[in-house]
């Protein structure tokens, strides 16, 4: 079977693209830059499509043939640093996303494979684990990335609904792992923890899981779901701290012992943010990203377990694949992610 993936150079666009080529299918895949395809995806045999989602009508003949489209590309980095990105997000997120969706049904594509955001669902009251219907409204969005997804997610349920195509829906917690060459916040948080420069602990837990486990996880909706559906891939709901213990236990690197109040983490996130508008340099941490994993939210995965079969490996596992890759790529570390 012969299918599309967006974002291929991406942190779970690159594991997407080998977990679909180790079981047997043809990869066709949207990328920025081919030196960086090259380096990611070189010996997996995929096609290589120049272009990106502010034209996708460039590109969209490319789906001609194809019978699945993984759509993993969107406009998300930009905003945990400090700055205006309301107009990226919605051309990128929704507007251009519809359009890609548009113009799928028109060149032949059956299902649609597509990556939103645990952050368009809400928390409960009792705290208890969330599930996929507890969706988020768009005034209630901590973060201008959360509502593009939050208002996407909708227009895509619109879509879906109009053209009677299926689109199932993934919505992974916070990703770590191996070849996160960017790297993305994950990859910065892993970074900064080998290199000492984290502070303290702030008292907040997350949900975080494995990049490869997603990708399995959408691999097998290709053949176990045929019908628009969402799914919650979150992994392991940790606290930071504890986070820290895994990864001195991964790396001999002792743990930070103080632990950051969260009003104090907002602080230095102001602060930060305010250097990264004047070197115009991302930086680990921004008030956008403490507001995303402030409220200490726990997602329930049942559902992808229960109809996908996934399993989410250890936590230790990940960190250990991730910091080796880390140790062993240092040279290779991008500055952009294209």
């Amino acid at each position: 079977m012969k299918v599309f993936v967006t974002g291929g150079t991406g942190f779970l666009g690159n594991h997407l693209v080998k977990s679909l080529i180790k079981n047997g299918y043809e990869v066709k895949t949207l990328v920025r830059s081919e030196q960086k395809a090259e380096k990611l995806l070189g010996s997996t045999g995929a096609t290589f499509v120049k272009g990106d989602m502010n034209d996708v009508d460039a590109f969209a003949e490319e789906l001609r043939g194809c019978e699945v489209l993984f759509h993993t590309a969107a406009y998300f980095r930009e905003t945990f640093s400090f700055g205006k990105h309301w107009p990226d997000l919605e051309r990128i997120n929704i507007t251009n996303t519809i359009r890609l969706f548009e113009l799928a049904k028109e060149y032949g594509i059956k299902l649609i494979i597509h990556t939103s955001s645990s952050n368009t669902i809400k928390k409960r009251a009792d705290n208890t684990p969330s599930n996929e219907c507890d969706t988020r409204k768009p005034e209630d969005a901590m973060t201008l990335y959360a509502k593009s997804k939050i208002i996407g997610d909708k227009q895509i349920d619109k879509f879906s609904a109009r053209h009677s195509l299926p689109v199932v829906t993934f919505l992974p917690g916070w990703m770590m792992g191996p070849v996160d060459a960017a790297p993305t916040s994950g990859g910065k948080y892993i970074l900064d923890y080998l290199h000492k420069r984290l502070p303290g602990n702030v008292n907040i837990s997350i949900d975080i899981v494995d990049v490869r486990d997603v990708a399995d996880a959408m691999v097998a909706a290709v053949t176990r779901v045929n019908h628009s559906e969402r799914f919650l891939v979150a992994g392991h709901h940790v606290h930071l701290k504890d986070l820290s213990k895994e990864l001195e236990k991964v790396t001999d690197i002792p743990s930070p012992k103080r632990s950051i109040p969260v009003p104090i983490a907002f602080t230095l996130g102001w602060i930060v943010d305010r250097v990264s508008a004047i070197t115009k340099k991302e930086m680990a941490i921004s008030v956008n990203g403490i507001h995303e994993i402030r409220e200490c939210k726990r997602f329930s995965s049942e559902k992808a377990k229960n109809e996908l079969g996934i399993t989410f490996r250890p936590l230790h596992d990940t960190l250990q694949d991730a910091t080796d890759w880390f140790t062993e790529n240092s040279n290779a570390l991008l500055t952009h992610p294209d």
